[in-house]
C-alpha cells in the first residue's frame, strides 16, 4: 500500500523518463503523470554543503540528492547540462546515471561516451574525445580538422548520427579545442545554426583539479603567450551557448570528517590560512622514519604514495617489488579489437604487464564486492598463487596462477581476470583482460583521480601545476590518514582564471 502510494505521489512530481528510469518494473496501469513544468534558467549552486555520507558509489537512485535530481529532469527534458563540483561529490556517479538515462531516452548507437584521457575513458567503457572525434592530436586550424574529420569517414559518421555526447575530464580540455569541436559538430549536421549542431551536449569536470597540458611553439615562452589565450574549456567562445543548464555539486561524500571537508574546500581554491596550514603541518612526516614512529612501522610499509611524476612511481614499485625477493609471477594483457579503439586500451589503469610475488602491496583497479568495500582503490597484500584453467592461463602462461589478494580490511580474496571495453555507442570496439590489480606501494596522483582511499603518503615537494595538491589530498577519507611530507604552502595554488570563472558564474545562496 505504501509503496503504491509512494510510486504515485512520485509520478505526480518526477518526469516520466526518469521515472521509468527508477521504476523500470513498476505499475504500469497507473494514469500518466501529468506534464512536468521545464526551466530555460541555468542553475549553479556555490554554496558550501558538509553533509556527508559513506558508501555513495552504492547509493540507489532513490537517494538523489535535489541537485542531482535537477540534473536528470535537465537531460530529461533535452537540455545540456554541465556538471561540475569538488572532488568527491558524485560525479562519476551521476555521470553513470545520466548516461543509463541518455540510453533510455535515444537509441544507444547515438550516444557516444568519451573522456579527455584515457583513464577517465576507459572507467566509463567509452572512448578519447580524440578518437571519437576523428582530429589525430587536434594541432592545426578547425578547417584543417574539418576536412581531417571529412576524410576519416567513420569519424564523420559519428558526428552525423550523434544524438547525445558525454565528455567527462573537460578541466584538461582547452577552449580552442572545445570551440573547434562545436564547429566540426555544426559542420557535419544538417543542423548547422545551432551549437554543436543540436547534439545534446552531457560535460562533467572540475576546473579547479587538473587544467589542460598546453603545447607552445618552439619560439614562444611562458611570457609570451596572450591572455586572451583560451586555456580553459569555460573560456571557449560557444561554451555559454552550448549549455542549457551548469550545475556545481557541493555535498561531499568522499569524506565524513568536516574539518578535512573544509581544509580541502580551501586548498581547491588556493586559500592558505593558518588554520588549514597548521593542520597540515600536523600530517607532516620529515622522513620514513619519522613516519613510522608516527603511525608504526608495519602501518607505514602499507601506505600508498602518492607521487607527480610516472618515473617516481615506476622507480619505487620497482624497487620495493625486487627488496622482497621472492618468485615474480607475470600477467600479460589480452587485448583484441581494432585501431584506433584498441590503442587507447594502453591509456587506461589496467597494465600492459603486471609483475607480483608474494608480499606485494597491491590496488584493485576495478569494483569487485562493493557492499564489502573491495571496489577501486581497496588496498591489500599478495598472500598466494592459486592455479587455475581457463583465460587465466593466456594472461598468465606460467601455471595459470591466480593471485589471492587479504585486504587491509580484512577480507580475502581470489582475483580472476577482467575485462575493460571500449565502446561506440552499443557496440564494443576493443577489449582488454587483465587481472584488476597495479603494485600499490606507489601510485601516479594522475591516476588516482576518482579514487578514495583509507590512507596516502605524499611527497609534495615535486608537484606542479594549479590543483594537483588539491587532487593529491581529496583522495584521503580522513585527515588521520593523510601523511605528509616534502610540503610548502606555495604548492597550494588555483588558477585566477578558474577562481574568475566560479566566483563570477556560480551564485551564492
Amino acid at each position: 500500500m505504501r509503496e503504491g502510494l509512494m510510486i504515485r505521489l512520485m509520478r505526480l512530481y518526477v518526469p516520466s523518463c526518469i521515472f521509468r528510469f527508477l521504476f523500470p518494473k513498476s505499475l504500469t496501469s497507473l494514469p500518466p503523470p501529468p506534464s512536468f513544468p521545464t526551466s530555460s534558467q541555468r542553475t549553479f549552486c556555490s554554496k558550501i554543503n558538509t553533509s556527508s555520507s559513506s558508501g555513495f558509489g552504492a547509493s540507489k537512485a532513490m537517494n538523489l540528492t535535489k541537485k542531482q535530481q535537477e540534473v536528470l529532469t535537465a537531460i530529461s527534458n533535452g537540455k545540456s547540462v554541465f556538471l561540475t563540483g569538488s572532488a568527491g561529490t558524485g560525479k562519476t556517479f551521476l555521470l553513470q546515471q545520466a548516461i543509463s538515462l541518455l540510453n533510455q531516452i535515444h537509441n544507444p548507437n547515438e550516444v557516444f561516451i568519451t573522456a579527455s584521457t584515457g583513464v577517465a575513458a576507459c572507467a566509463l567503457n567509452g572512448q578519447t574525445l580524440h578518437s571519437f572525434s576523428g582530429i589525430g592530436l587536434g594541432e592545426g586550424g578547425k578547417n584543417l580538422l574539418l576536412n581531417r574529420v571529412y576524410k576519416n569517414k567513420p569519424a564523420s559518421k559519428r558526428w552525423r548520427i550523434a544524438k547525445a555526447l558525454v565528455i567527462d575530464e573537460i578541466s584538461m580540455v582547452s577552449g580552442e579545442l572545445f570551440d573547434k569541436l562545436e564547429f566540426i559538430a555544426r559542420k557535419n549536421r544538417p543542423n548547422n545554426k545551432e551549437a554543436w549542431g543540436g547534439i545534446q551536449l552531457i560535460v562533467s569536470g572540475d576546473f579547479f583539479q587538473l587544467p589542460p597540458v598546453i603545447k607552445k611553439s618552439p619560439s614562444s615562452s611562458s611570457s609570451s603567450r596572450s591572455v586572451s589565450d583560451k586555456e580553459f574549456a569555460f573560456e571557449a567562445d560557444c561554451w555559454n551557448s552550448s549549455f542549457g543548464l551548469q550545475v556545481e555539486l557541493t555535498q561531499v561524500f568522499r569524506q565524513s570528517d568536516s574539518q578535512l571537508i573544509d581544509l580541502l574546500q580551501g586548498i581547491r581554491r588556493g586559500f592558505k590560512d593558518d588554520h588549514h596550514l597548521q593542520l597540515l603541518r600536523q600530517c607532516c612526516s620529515s622522513d620514513e622514519s619519522s613516519l613510522a614512529s608516527k603511525i608504526g612501522s608495519d602501518s607505514s610499509s602499507t601506505v600508498p604514495r602518492l607521487y607527480p611524476r610516472n618515473e617516481d612511481v615506476k622507480r619505487v614499485n620497482d624497487e620495493k617489488l625486487r627488496n622482497l625477493g621472492g618468485e615474480i609471477v607475470s600477467y600479460r594483457a589480452v587485448d583484441s579489437g581494432n585501431e584506433p579503439w584498441k590503442s587507447q586500451l594502453k591509456q587506461g589503469m589496467a597494465p600492459e604487464e603486471l609483475e607480483i610475488c608474494l608480499g606485494a602491496r597491491v590496488m584493485l583497479i576495478k569494483n569487485k564486492a562493493v557492499e564489502s568495500g573491495l571496489v577501486n582503490g581497496a588496498t591489500g597484500t599478495i598472500i598466494g598463487f592459486i592455479e587455475q584453467k581457463g583465460v587465466i592461463r593466456t594472461i598468465c602462461p606460467r601455471g595459470g596462477l591466480l593471485p589471492k589478494v587479504r585486504f587491509d580490511s580484512g577480507r580475502e580474496m581470489l582475483i580472476e581476470p577482467d575485462s575493460w571495453d571500449v565502446m561506440e555507442g552499443e557496440t564494443v570496439r576493443a577489449t582488454r583482460k587483465q587481472v584488476p590489480l597495479i603494485l600499490a606501494w606507489a601510485i601516479s596522483i594522475h591516476k588516482c583521480q576518482g579514487m578514495s582511499l583509507d590512507s596516502l603518503h605524499t611527497d609534495l615537494s615535486r608537484a606542479f601545476g594549479c590543483g594537483m595538491v588539491y587532487v593529491a589530498l581529496s583522495r584521503v577519507r580522513s585527515l588521520a590518514g593523510l601523511h605528509l611530507s616534502g610540503f610548502n604552502s606555495s604548492k597550494i595554488k588555483a588558477h585566477p582564471k578558474v577562481l574568475q570563472f566560479y566566483e563570477g558564474h556560480l551564485d551564492s545562496d
